[in-house]
């Protein structure tokens, strides 16, 4: 039977500039930064107080595609198209400002909703996630 996940892959388009914006604008701790050979590194991020949960920044030129899977995947991200997933948070409105200040792009401002106050933000590669306060 499973009984947890442990890690999921955020597909990114510039390693270095991932590796950047999870540690220094989200403050996400780094768990694994392991070369891996042709220039490739395996990368993972948890939040600091999930350290069980590690997010792989997986670059999209990774060899395991085709140049043309690769531009495809490329156009994909940037384009916004990948929703990863759904952060939370205790003090939406602190976090939301916090993260505007260090150039966290949202689509979505603070809004109430039926299940908590939700926001909507971008990271540097495209991938939109949603942060909330449950409530």
């Amino acid at each position: 039977m499973i009984t947890r996940m442990t890690h999921v892959s955020i597909y990114v388009t510039n390693q270095d500039r991932a590796y950047d914006f999870y540690t220094h604008k989200l403050g996400f701790k780094v768990v694994k930064e392991v070369p891996m050979g042709n220039g490739d590194r395996w990368i993972t991020v948890s939040p600091p107080e999930q350290p069980d949960l590690e997010l792989i920044l997986s670059p999209v030129t990774r060899g395991l595609y085709s140049k043309e899977i690769v531009a495809a995947l490329t156009e994909l991200v940037e384009k916004g198209t990948f929703g990863a997933g759904l952060f939370t948070c205790k003090d939406i409105f602190a976090t939301y400002e916090e993260l505007k200040a260090k150039g966290v792009e949202f689509t979505k401002p603070p809004t109430k909703e039926f299940y908590g106050t939700e926001a909507v933000f971008k990271d540097d590669s495209g991938n939109w996630f949603s942060l909330a306060q449950l409530v």
